[in-house]
C-alpha cells in the first residue's frame, strides 16, 4: 500500500464514507447488526492506524477489506459455537467473490441502504431514526435529542428497527417502482432532517455538520438522478442547495453564529444558488407543487436579495400561507409568524406565537422563545426580550447559537440597562 500523508480532512473522510462501506457489508452479509457493529471496528481501526501509517490510496476500499475481516471472525465464531462445519465450508464458499463479479470495492450501496431503512415494515419513525444512525452518521443521543426522547428508548427503537429488517428478508437492491414510490416521502423526509442537523446541528460546540449537510446533498443527487421527473425531489435539492449556499457567511472566525440579516453575502455560493434556481424553475411547470418546492422558493427570495432590507416579505409570507395548508409542521407556523411579523409588524406575529403556545408542541423548545424574543425587541419591550433570549439560551444544546444568544441579551441590558416594560411602551 503507498502511504499518503494524512490530512486534516481524515474525520470528516471517514463519516463521509461510513455509510458507503456499511451498504457494502451488509449488501454481501445480509446482517444489519453485525455489519454495523463491523463498520465500526473498522473506522476505529482506521483512525488508530492512518495517522502513523498514512491514508491508503483507496480509504473505502481498506474499510470495506477491514470490516468484512471482522464478519468472517464473527460467522466463524458463530459457525464455532453452533459446530456446523459443514455449514460453515458451505457458506465460506457463498460468500466468496465469484470470478467476474463486480469489485464491491467500486460500488457505492448508499442510496440502497437508504430505502432499505425506510422499509414499510418500520413505523415513520423508526424509519427515520435508523436512517439518521446508519446514513446520517449521527449518534443515538443527538437522534435521541431530535425526537425529544430519552436515549435509551431512542437505543431500544433503532435496535427494534434492525431486527425487523432482518426478520422482513428485504434483499439488498433497489426497490421495485412500486415499492420506491410507497417509500420515496419517508426517504425525502430523512434526507431533509440530516441536512437540517448538518446545516444547523442540535448539539455540540459546532454549529455545522459539514459531513452531514454533504452527505445529504450527495444523497439526493443520486435520488434525483433516479427519478428525474419527480418534482418534489428535485425541490428538495434545490432547497439544500439554495439553503447550503450561504454556509461561509453563517458562522464568523471564532465558529460564532452569524445571523441571515449580518451575513456577508458576497461570499454566498453563487454557482449553488444558480443550480438551486435553475432546478426549481424547471419543476415549478410539472405540475402541483409540493412543500419543498415551496420551500426552496422562499430561500431563492432571500438568496437573490442582495441586502437584507431588500427582502421581498410579502412574497415570502404568501409563500408561507400556502405551505401552511399543506404541512401542520410547527416550525412552519413559527416562520409563518416571523413573516408575518416582517410585513405587518411584531405585533402580528407575537399574536400568531401566542397560538403556538396554545398548540403545545413547542413547548419548551428553545426556537419559540429565540424567535418571541427578536420580535419583542422589535417591539421595543427589550426587558421582556432580555428574559427570552436567556430562556431560549438556557434550552438549547448547541453551543453557538447558546452563545448568540446570550450575547444578543447582553447587548439589550448594555443600551437599556434601566428600562421597564411600561417604558418600552
Amino acid at each position: 500500500m503507498t502511504a499518503k500523508p494524512l490530512d486534516d480532512c481524515s474525520e470528516l473522510l471517514l463519516r463521509e464514507l461510513a455509510p458507503q462501506v456499511l451498504g457494502a457489508v451488509i449488501r454481501r452479509f445480509r446482517d444489519f447488526t453485525a455489519a454495523e457493529d463491523a463498520v465500526q471496528e473498522a473506522l476505529i481501526a482506521a483512525a488508530m492506524q492512518w495517522p502513523g501509517e498514512g491514508l491508503p490510496d483507496n480509504p473505502r476500499a481498506w474499510l470495506i477489506q477491514v470490516a468484512c475481516r471482522r464478519m468472517f471472525d464473527y460467522q466463524r465464531s458463530e459457525l464455532a459455537r453452533r459446530r456446523r462445519e459443514t455449514d460453515a465450508a458451505l457458506q465460506f464458499d457463498q460468500l466468496a467473490p465469484q470470478p467476474g463479479t463486480e469489485n464491491e470495492t467500486d460500488q457505492d450501496d448508499t442510496l440502497i441502504l437508504l430505502f432499505m431503512c425506510c422499509h414499510p415494515a418500520l413505523t415513520s419513525s423508526s424509519a427515520i431514526a435508523l436512517t439518521l444512525r446508519a446514513v446520517g452518521g449521527l449518534t443515538t443521543a443527538e437522534i435521541a435529542n431530535a425526537f425529544l426522547v430519552p436515549e435509551a428508548t431512542m437505543a431500544q427503537r433503532i435496535s427494534r428497527a434492525k431486527q425487523s429488517i432482518k426478520a422482513s428478508g428485504v434483499p439488498f437492491r433497489l426497490p421495485t417502482d412500486q415499492d420506491r414510490a410507497a417509500r420515496l416521502r419517508a426517504v425525502l423526509h430523512v434526507l431533509y432532517l440530516i441536512f437540517n442537523e448538518g446545516y444547523t446541528s442540535s448539539v455540540g460546540p459546532e454549529l455545522l455538520r459539514l459531513d452531514l449537510s454533504r452527505e445529504a446533498i450527495r444523497l439526493t443527487r443520486a435520488v434525483q438522478s433516479l427519478l428525474p421527473d419527480d418534482a418534489e425531489v428535485a425541490g428538495l435539492l434545490a432547497l439544500m442547495l439554495l439553503t447550503d449556499a450561504r454556509r461561509a457567511a453563517r458562522t464568523g472566525p471564532e465558529g460564532e453564529l452569524i445571523p441571515l440579516t449580518k451575513q456577508d453575502r458576497t461570499i454566498w455560493d453563487q454557482q449553488e444558488i444558480s443550480e438551486g434556481v435553475a432546478l426549481l424553475t424547471a419543476t415549478l411547470p410539472m405540475g402541483l407543487v409540493g412543500a419543498y418546492q415551496l420551500q426552496a422558493a422562499i430561500a431563492a427570495i432571500h438568496d437573490e436579495a442582495s441586502r437584507a432590507e431588500d427582502t421581498d416579505w410579502p412574497q415570502i409570507l404568501a409563500l408561507y400561507d400556502l405551505l401552511k395548508g399543506m404541512s401542520d409542521n410547527p416550525m412552519v407556523l413559527l416562520n409563518h409568524a416571523i413573516a408575518a411579523a416582517m410585513v405587518h409588524g411584531p405585533s402580528a406575529g407575537l399574536e400568531l406565537l401566542n397560538a403556538l403556545d396554545a398548540d403545545g408542541r413547542l413547548t419548551g423548545h428553545h426556537r419559540l422563545d429565540a424567535v418571541r424574543a427578536h420580535l419583542l425587541e422589535l417591539a421595543g419591550d427589550h426587558q421582556a426580550a432580555i428574559a427570552h433570549y436567556s430562556i431560549a439560551a438556557g434550552r438549547t444544546t448547541s453551543l453557538p447559537e447558546r452563545n448568540y444568544l446570550v450575547t444578543q441579551a447582553a447587548r439589550l441590558k448594555e443600551s437599556t440597562p434601566n428600562q421597564s416594560p411600561s417604558d418600552a411602551r
